[in-house]
C-alpha cells in the first residue's frame, strides 16, 4: 500500500519564490552542444518540471519544495532563459527541447514529468518519442484547437524584432488570454506606455535572483514557436503510451479547456482533473503581488498521488477539486 502523500507546504510568504539556498545546481549538455542549466532538491523518484512562458526554474521552488519529500525534483531552465541562456535562432524546433529533457532524463533517470502552459506542450512530446516517461501530468497546454490567433503571433514578432518589448508584450497577453482583466478596456495607446513604466520599476526593484519581464520577453519567441509549430497535430498525441494527467484550472481562459477536452479524447491512458477556483498560474509560486493565485501545495498534492499511485489505480479522491 502506497504510504499517504505528506508534502512539505511552504509558507504563504516563504522566500523560496527567489531563493535557490535549499537547492542544487548543476548542468547537462544537450545533443547540439547546448548547457542547460537546472536545480533539484528532495529524495526519491524523479520527477521533473518544464516551465511555461514567462517563467524560470524561480518559478517553481514551491511546487519543487511540497514534493520534494517523496520525490528527487529537476527543473530545468528551457532554452533562452535563466541558468540556460541562449539567444533565439531561426533553426529552433521543439526537438530542441525534446533533445534537452533526454540529456536531463540520461543523467538523472527522472520517469515522471509536469509540465505548465508550453512546457506542457513540451512534455506531452517528451512523452510521445522519449519511452523512459513513465507517466506526465499536463497543466493547460495550449494547443488552440479551435484557432490559433496567428495574426497577433505574427504582430508580436514583428513588435520583437523592432524592439517594442512592452507592445510584444501586450500582444502575448492578447493572444493567450493571460492580461488582466482591466486590459480589455483601455486603449493600446494608453497600455503601452503603462506596461513600460511597469518593466521599468521592475527593473528597478530587481535583485541578483530577479529574472525580470525584461529579460524574460524574447524567449516568448520560443514558446509561440512551439505552440504554432504543434497547432493541428494534438491527434498526433494519440501514441502517447505514459499514463497522462490533464490538469486545468476554472478560472482560466475557455480555449485552454477545449485544448484538455480534445487531449482526453484522443489519449488512451488520460484522467482529466479541474481545480476548482484556480487559474492558469496555479502550480507557479504564491507571491502577494506577482501571483495572488499560486497554489503550488495544492497541485503538489495531486501529481504526488498520481505519480506514486499504482498504474491499474484508475481513481482516487480529492476534495478540493471537481472533474
Amino acid at each position: 500500500m502506497n504510504k499517504p502523500i505528506q508534502p512539505k507546504i511552504p509558507e504563504k510568504n516563504s522566500p523560496t519564490a527567489t531563493a535557490l539556498e535549499h537547492f542544487t545546481t548543476s548542468s547537462v549538455r544537450s545533443k547540439d552542444g547546448t548547457s542547460i542549466g537546472y536545480v533539484q532538491i528532495g529524495h526519491g523518484p524523479g520527477v521533473i518540471l518544464v516551465q511555461g512562458a514567462m517563467g524560470t526554474a524561480l518559478n517553481f521552488t514551491q511546487l519543487a519544495e511540497a514534493l520534494a519529500n517523496e520525490f528527487t525534483v529537476y527543473i530545468p531552465d528551457r532554452r533562452g532563459r535563466g541558468l540556460s541562456p541562449l539567444p533565439y535562432s531561426k533553426d529552433y524546433t521543439i526537438q530542441k527541447d525534446i533533445e534537452d529533457l533526454e540529456a536531463l532524463i540520461t543523467k538523472t533517470g527522472a520517469r515522471y514529468i509536469f509540465g505548465l502552459s508550453s512546457g506542457a506542450i513540451i512534455a506531452l512530446q517528451a512523452a510521445l518519442t522519449l519511452p523512459s516517461i513513465q507517466k506526465a501530468a499536463i497543466y493547460e497546454p495550449p494547443l488552440f484547437v479551435d484557432g490559433l490567433p496567428t495574426a497577433l503571433l505574427t504582430r508580436y514578432e514583428q513588435e520583437m524584432n523592432a524592439g517594442k518589448l512592452s507592445a510584444a508584450l501586450l500582444t502575448a497577453m492578447q493572444a493567450t488570454q493571460m492580461g488582466p482583466a482591466f486590459f480589455n478596456f483601455i486603449p493600446r495607446w494608453l497600455l503601452e506606455p503603462l506596461a513600460n513604466r511597469m518593466m521599468t520599476q521592475e527593473d528597478k526593484q530587481a535583485t541578483s535572483e530577479t529574472v525580470t519581464m525584461r529579460k524574460l520577453a524574447p524567449s516568448l519567441r520560443y514558446d509561440f514557436h512551439v505552440v504554432a509549430g504543434m497547432n493541428g497535430k494534438y491527434e498526433n498525441f494519440k501514441a502517447i503510451s505514459a499514463e497522462v494527467l490533464l490538469l486545468g484550472g476554472g478560472k482560466s481562459p475557455a480555449f485552454l479547456k477545449a485544448d484538455l477536452d480534445a487531449l482526453e479524447k484522443v489519449l488512451p491512458n488520460a484522467t482529466q482533473i479541474s481545480f476548482h477556483g484556480l487559474g492558469h498560474s496555479a502550480a507557479w509560486n504564491y507571491e502577494k503581488q506577482r501571483n495572488p493565485g499560486g497554489q503550488p501545495a495544492q497541485v503538489a498534492e495531486t501529481i504526488a498521488e498520481f505519480f506514486i499511485r499504482n498504474s491499474n489505480e484508475r481513481k482516487y479522491n480529492v476534495s478540493y477539486k471537481s472533474v
